[in-house]
């Protein structure tokens, strides 16, 4: 018993409790789109009801968008990514920022939505970089 406590074990990192190996930035994408789109929604209703829900959707679906970021930067992302795209942290930081509380999720601002999915666009283009390698 005592020795199996002690015994090495094997590091293994994933997205979620299976490591498929499957990333993909369009699931960030997909999310802060509908984020876009239920700002705008939300922008020109006068239905106060409607406003409601349209929060909690989208602060909903901006933390969701993080979260498919923080995937691809903590896992899929390596050292040897980083090297070769020096301003990827900078990218990520960026854009998990532009979904947090001073961005999508507690703002109404079409802008700084437009400016999360440019940030998501350059973290694709990057990450399509890497698996052609």
């Amino acid at each position: 018993m005592r020795l199996r406590i002690f015994a090495p074990t094997v590091e293994v990192s994933a997205h979620c409790d299976l490591p498929c190996g499957v990333y993909d930035p369009a699931q960030a994408r997909i999310e802060a789109q509908s984020v876009k789109a239920t700002i705008e929604k939300a922008l020109a209703s006068d239905d106060p009801e409607f406003k409601i829900r349209a929060t909690i959707i989208k602060e909903q679906r901006s933390h969701l968008v993080k979260e498919h970021l923080w995937v691809l930067w903590t896992d899929y992302f390596k050292a040897p990514h980083f090297e070769k795209y020096p301003d990827l942290h900078t990218l990520f930081n960026e854009a998990t920022k532009l979904a947090g509380a001073a961005g999508t999720k507690g703002d109404w601002d079409v802008a700084k939505a437009d400016a999360l999915l440019a940030k998501i666009d350059q973290i694709a283009e990057i990450f399509w970089e890497t698996k052609k390698a």
